[in-house]
């Protein structure tokens, strides 16, 4: 990796050797920044106050090897990243400003995709992982992990059921408890759609008939007006003086036509008043009928008004126009069936949910036995790796209890509590030594028995659910004399499956990583390139002399340092 920018580190490169790597270094010189970087490179949250103050920017870019093939490589691929030589090339951005980018192989890719692969690359383990393993909740997702197959497959159809059956339940309240008001809507649709069947609308209908009543309501002015217009239009019979329009119209045609033949221009205009002439007489003629065909009867306009009356007390009601009425009514009449079949669907849906229940119950029962079953397995190898951790007389087990709960499901004879994850509740128990009773961990496990069980748990991962690259953050922390030295002892072990990273503050640890870098400030408090190094021979003596004693050059830290050494070589 290589580190810009992050907290005290200004520009350092970090390299892991395959196998067992201590990374030590004085209080504060920045050896945590080397676990908050490779938490950045897989999708850790990026806060802008990891950026060295000054620097606009902080960046960490790394190289992991990723056999072709690996889920991690085939993930990396479908973003659009290039593996490099068998190698992932990641880099991680953030601003002072608090903005983040990431690139996965040479592409841009949002910063999700390097969270997914986190869980095949690496497995991240310091303080904060300890206080999680005192929940209930990670113990009860630790054990289900070491289960395998025999836990996730019921466990999936449990979680399939579960959710089906909380829809199903949070509907059949819905329709339970709503029954006063479902009811009091149904009267409402009933009433309103019987009142618009008792007046029969139709569509349009509003439209003619406010047409109908303007004209019923001015027949007087209309028939004056019509007969005013036939007259000026064919004449007065009572008065032959009075030229009418088509009188004058035909006159003028007639004097175009004689003169039509000696210019084409007074020809066309002759043409056009025989046009005229013709839509004279078709409107004279249309005028003529119209007084004909007015229907002046003062009980149609009655009827008319009384019809508007009765469709305008529906729109007033039910919407703008009979348009919007007739609309509400095809949709009230489908929400009425709707609410006059909830009586059925509530009994179909009592029926489907008591079968989702006893299918619950069955899987709940089968989650019980598989977890109680990995449990005794688990908890006999957790208990095996303590002994090789200087605890040779502590004893882990599991409790796995339910809750009686009326409104449960039936488990082992017994209705209990469900939840999301079945109807167990999995607490880890530590008995210290013989006779101690056991305790759950949060209260039977001092921090270094509780750094010594995280490793152990660890170790019995990597046997079934096994990651390329571990590192461990101070999980020795409380740990000192023949109990850190196991901890080394059993850190080496684990390092011949896989690599294996160690921030320590312990030389009892250091003295079995096949690496030990140091990371180390400079004068004015930063980590520069040439703070991380690799410690070979006499500088290696040295810094495990300072861890030891605080002295580099006391001649007993010295002899002790030697002797670690020599030791952590003949158990390799």
């Amino acid at each position: 990796m290589r580190i810009r920018s992050l907290g005290v580190i200004d520009d350092a490169v970090v390299e892991l050797s395959p196998g067992f790597t201590a990374v030590t270094g004085e209080t504060g010189a920045g050896k945590t920044m080397v676990v908050t970087s490779l938490g950045l490179l897989l999708g850790g949250r990026a806060d802008p106050a990891l950026v060295r103050i000054g620097s606009p920017s902080a960046v960490v870019e790394g190289r992991i090897t990723v056999p072709a093939g690996a889920a991690a490589a085939v993930r990396a691929e479908e973003a659009g990243a290039e593996l490099d030589e068998g190698a992932l090339l990641i880099s991680r951005t953030i601003s002072a400003e608090g903005r983040s980018r990431a690139h996965l192989g040479g592409r841009s890719v949002p910063v999700g995709v390097l969270a997914e692969l986190a869980d095949e690359l690496v497995a991240v383990h310091g303080q904060t992982d300890q206080q999680g393993l005192l929940k209930p909740a990670r113990q009860r997702g630790a054990l289900d992990r070491y289960a395998g197959e025999a836990v996730a497959g019921p466990l999936a159809r449990y979680g399939e059921a579960y959710r089906r059956l909380r829809a199903v339940t949070t509907r059949l309240d819905e329709l339970t408890t709503r029954a006063r008001e479902r009811a009091q809507e149904a009267d409402l649709l009933r009433f309103g759609l019987a009142e618009i069947e008792a007046v029969e609308p139709r569509a349009g209908e509003d439209a003619e008939l406010a047409a109908e009543a303007e004209r019923l309501g001015h027949a007087e002015a209309l028939a004056s007006a019509a007969a005013l217009a036939h007259g000026a239009l064919t004449g007065d019979p009572e008065d032959p003086e009075v030229l009418d329009a088509t009188t004058l119209v035909a006159g003028a045609q007639r004097a175009l036509e004689a003169v039509r033949a000696h210019d084409p221009a007074l020809a066309a205009l002759a043409d056009r008043m025989g046009e005229i002439s013709i839509l004279l007489a078709d409107v004279a003629g249309e005028l003529a009928g119209y007084a004909d065909h007015l229907d002046a009867d003062p009980r149609r306009l009655a009827a008319v008004e009384e019809r508007r009356a009765a469709l305008t007390a529906l729109t007033r009601k039910y919407g703008t126009d009979v348009a919007a009425v007739l609309a509400w009514a095809e949709e009230g009449a489908a929400r009425l069936t709707e609410l006059d079949g909830d009586d059925e669907r509530i009994g179909e849906l009592t029926a489907e949910r008591d079968a989702l229940r006893a299918e619950l119950s069955g899987l709940a029962q089968a989650l019980t036995d598989a977890r109680t079953e990995a449990a005794a397995r688990f908890a006999d190898a957790v208990t095996a790796e303590l002994a090789s951790l200087a605890m040779p007389h502590a004893r882990v087990s599991f409790d796995i209890r339910q809750t009686e709960d009326p409104a449960g499901v039936e488990v082992g004879g017994r209705t209990v509590a469900y939840g999301p994850h079945g109807a167990d509740e999995v607490e880890l128990l530590l008995a210290p030594h013989p006779g101690a009773p056991p305790r759950p961990i949060a209260k039977g496990a001092s921090g270094g028995e509780l750094s010594r069980v995280m490793l152990a748990v660890e170790v019995v991962f990597a046997g079934t659910d096994p990651v390329p690259t571990y590192l461990f953050d101070e999980v020795d922390a409380g740990v000192g004399g023949k109990a850190a030295v196991e901890i080394g002892r059993r850190l080496a072990k684990l390092a011949r499956s896989a690599q294996v990273v160690v921030v320590t503050h312990l030389p009892q640890v250091a003295a079995f990583a096949d690496r030990q870098l140091l990371v180390e400030k400079t004068n004015d408090g930063s980590v520069t390139r040439s703070g991380v190094t690799v410690l070979e021979g006499e500088d290696r003596v040295r810094e495990l002399s300072r861890m030891l004693a605080g002295q580099e050059d006391s001649e007993t830290a010295r002899a002790h340092a030697e002797e670690l050494l020599a030791t952590a070589r003949a158990d390799a």
